[in-house]
C-alpha cells in the first residue's frame, strides 16, 4: 500500500497563544491528507453519503508529538494504509517539516471505520472499494 502525500502551510490561525501548532490541530492536517488520500482513490465521499449512505468515521487515534511547528511551515502530512478489514481501515500518518531536511515532527497511527449514515452502525466497504485500497 503506497503512501499518499499532502502539502499543508501553517497559518495564524493553526497556532496558539505561544506561536506555535495548536496540538488538536495537528488531527486536522491528518483528517485533510486521509480526506485527499479517499479522494485520489475516485471516493467522492458526499455521494457515497447520498447514494450508499455510507461514510467513514474516526474511531480512535494515538498521536505522538515530537517537535512543534510555527505559523508560515510548510509541511507534508502523509498517510499510508497498514491494515484492512471489512469495515475498517487503519492508517499510520506523519507530519514533517517541508524544509529540506523532512524533519518528523508528528506520528500517529488512525484507525477510521465504515458506517451505516442512519444508524451510525458498522457496514462493509463496498468490495470495488476495497480493491482500490489494497
Amino acid at each position: 500500500m503506497s503512501e499518499y502525500n499532502f502539502p499543508v502551510r501553517v497559518y495564524y490561525e493553526d497556532t496558539d497563544a505561544g506561536g506555535i501548532v495548536y496540538y488538536a490541530n495537528y488531527l486536522k492536517f491528518m483528517e485533510r491528507a486521509r480526506t485527499e488520500w479517499l479522494r485520489s482513490m475516485g471516493v467522492d465521499q458526499p455521494t457515497l453519503m447520498r447514494e450508499q449512505r455510507l461514510m467513514f468515521v474516526v474511531v480512535s487515534t494515538d498521536v505522538k508529538y515530537l517537535k512543534p511547528a510555527r505559523f508560515d511551515d510548510l509541511l507534508n502530512v502523509s498517510c499510508r494504509v497498514v491494515s484492512i478489514t471489512r469495515t475498517s481501515l487503519s492508517f499510520v500518518q506523519e507530519i514533517r517539516r517541508e524544509d529540506g531536511e523532512g524533519e518528523l515532527l508528528v506520528s500517529g497511527t488512525v484507525k477510521a471505520a465504515c458506517v451505516d449514515a442512519d444508524r451510525l452502525r458498522p457496514r462493509a466497504i463496498p468490495a470495488k472499494m476495497l480493491e482500490e485500497f489494497v
